[in-house]
């Protein structure tokens, strides 16, 4: 009866007029059940009923009593968490530039709608918690008086990461929370609110969303993926004091607990239902809440993104085709790079497209943050005029040698190399020798002193220290290889430098080499070391990669090739795990200076560091050094 009570008592303070119907509604019961459920809280004396109400369905006057008054206090909505944290995948290449919060409906920020939404109930305690794109949320503590909570997580773990940072602003409220890519038609809102619950929206035939199983009471009793007509979580969450009481312990033990990086906070929920608090589905009616999956759904609900998304990489795409926004489709996030964000994209087969682009897909490429100060755009253009004619990289439709955008052609059946399996690592092997073979000249080398010089003074830019406490004798120790390896007058060729095994794709129409960024002239077997440290292979394996590379034909000689011609595989395994080393520690550097800009990428840094140091130690027992 109690909790009944206080929606009876929400109601009325929300509208003093409400009929007997609107109260039925709130409540979810019959005509007949809410008019006992008004009698008893009368007799409870939280509720008087004035002399000249009587009758069901029209206006009954109530007003409430002082102890009503009290007893609806203890239910008051304390504040909100919205997380806005997340990158947005599936809304690329929009929240490349804007989280997704942020982007309009209507023209109106969905993230402030909901802000707006709050206030208009009395919740002004409103906290924020952010991650990518941080800064673009700044302008909301001066417009709304909001807070802002970093995630320093964001990029490698899911939402119950999300939680155990907010778990200070969650303890002892009456909390709503909020996804920021929420868009709710009506206010569904209260200043008070007298359950847990967890919004639901009705799936009409099959679902992949979380439908729910709940008991007689309304009490959500289990969750399962999928289903055909069910109750799905679906928008926002409300959480009681008492709650997040016994929640926020079970938060904390998944949180530590290995394997759970990718578990959503809902995981711990449906885990522990019996052991928590009943949290009870709030049905919303149909069409109230929309959770946006990517920017086909919104476009078909606000016409504006059909032609006009406001992203810088759609009206590119747009330009460079001849083709309005709404013939870009199929548009997907492929695997972020270390250094660029790549999407995928096709263009409509309409009558309104090009025939000769009709129906065919594309990837587009757009560079990282700081990627400005760490690629020569213009020396990566000269890379693919040079390399074209050999047939061995992908079709390009548009480069800026000014800020590094491209727009290559998506091959069909393409997938990365594996450099585990023989016979790709001997073919990926084969198409690099034949690269260094080539006789292809460029007019800028990559040097590893100059690089490693550049990344120093990059940090310094940014007000960054090198992290390494030894740095200073090991920056000394790499100025050694470096002399030994000069020393040796290796010859220079055209070298990729980036041979990662996600590098080489397998397509309908051969092996292909992607992605030339840093590629210039250098020591051929530089790229057997860098593929070995980005495929973090042990000094010992990297011995049969250099195998591997002698054997294979280029398919333009037959011998080793430039790289190994007059060198033993013991000479050839010194000088590869010397730019084992010195790559180690250059995108050591690399990564350091990526991370002063926000970005993370875990244990990159210290992997990459330890090749140096190991490296330098073999150095030594080979006594080249």
């Amino acid at each position: 009866m109690m909790k009944e009570s206080i929606v009876i008592l929400r109601t009325l303070h929300e509208n003093k007029e409400s009929t007997q119907r609107d109260i039925a509604l709130q409540l979810g019961v019959s005509l007949g059940k809410t008019n006992r459920l008004i009698a008893d809280t009368v007799s409870e004396g939280y509720l008087v009923k004035l002399d000249n109400a009587e009758g069901r369905g029209r206006n009954v006057s109530y007003e409430m009593t002082e102890k009503g008054r009290r007893l609806l206090e203890r239910y008051r909505v304390d504040g909100a968490l919205i997380l806005a944290s997340g990158f947005g995948s599936r809304f690329v290449p929009l929240t490349y530039e804007t989280p997704k919060g942020l982007l309009e409906v209507f023209g109106e920020r969905m993230i402030e709608r909901q802000i707006r939404q709050l206030h208009e109930v009395g919740i002004k305690d409103i906290t924020i918690m952010v991650g990518y794109l941080k800064e673009k949320f700044d302008y909301l503590i001066d417009k709304y008086d909001v807070k802002l909570i970093y995630n320093p997580e964001f990029a490698e773990k899911n939402t119950l990461a999300t939680m155990h940072h907010a778990r200070s602003f969650l303890k002892g409220k009456n909390c709503y929370i909020l996804s920021s890519d929420n868009w709710m038609r009506d206010n569904i809102y209260h200043t008070y609110e007298a359950d847990n619950w967890y919004a639901a929206t009705f799936m009409k035939g099959e679902t992949r969303e979380w439908a729910m199983e709940t008991a007689k009471n309304g009490a959500i009793k289990s969750v399962s993926v999928g289903g055909t007509d069910k109750w799905c979580m679906y928008g926002p969450v409300y959480f009681t004091r008492e709650f997040s009481e016994k929640f926020l312990p079970l938060i904390e033990a998944y949180y530590k607990m290995p394997g759970t990086e990718q578990f959503y906070w809902e995981d711990v929920l449906i885990r522990n239902l019996r052991n928590l608090p009943e949290m009870y589905v709030n049905k919303r009616p149909d069409g109230e809440v929309y959770e946006f999956e990517n920017l086909e759904e919104l476009r078909r609900f606000d016409e504006k993104y059909v032609n006009d998304s406001g992203s810088k990489a759609m009206q590119l795409v747009s330009g460079v085709f001849g083709i309005p926004e709404s013939e870009i489709v199929n548009i997907r996030c492929l695997k972020a790079g270390m250094t660029n964000k790549s999407w995928y994209f096709s263009v409509s087969d309409s009558a309104d497209s090009p025939e000769q682009y009709r129906g065919k897909a594309y990837i587009c490429r757009i560079p990282g943050p700081g990627t400005e100060k760490l690629i020569n755009r213009k020396q990566e253009g000269d890379v693919y005029k040079a390399v074209t004619g050999l047939g061995i990289t992908e079709e390009l439709m548009y480069f800026n040698a000014e800020n590094g955008y491209k727009i290559s052609r998506y091959y069909n059946g393409a997938r990365n190399a594996d450099y585990g399996k023989q016979e790709e690592l001997s073919a990926c092997m084969s198409l690099l020798k034949r690269l260094h073979n080539s006789g292809l000249k460029l007019d800028h080398e990559f040097d590893f002193r100059k690089e490693l010089m550049g990344y120093e003074k990059d940090i310094k830019d940014v007000n960054a220290q090198i992290p390494f406490e030894d740095y200073p004798l090991v920056r000394m120790e790499v100025s050694e290889v470096l002399d030994w390896v000069s020393s040796l007058n290796r010859p220079h060729t055209i070298a990729h430098i980036d041979s990662v095994k996600d590098n080489f794709i397998f397509t309908d129409e051969g092996l292909k080499m992607i992605d030339w960024e840093y590629a210039g002239m250098a020591d051929p077997l530089v790229d057997l070391a860098m593929a070995a440290i980005y495929s973090y292979m042990s000094f010992d394996e990297v011995k049969e990669l250099i195998r591997v590379y002698a054997e294979v034909s280029s398919g333009v000689c037959d011998d080793g090739g430039i790289a190994m011609r007059g060198l033993s595989e013991d000479d050839a395994y010194a000088i590869v795990t010397a730019y084992m080393g010195i790559g180690g520690l250059l995108w050591s550097l690399w990564g350091v200076y990526k991370m002063a800009l926000g970005e993370s990428f875990g244990d990159y840094t210290l992997k990459m560091y330890r090749y140096f140091k190991d490296s330098y130690k073999i150095l030594r027992k080979l006594e080249k050094i």
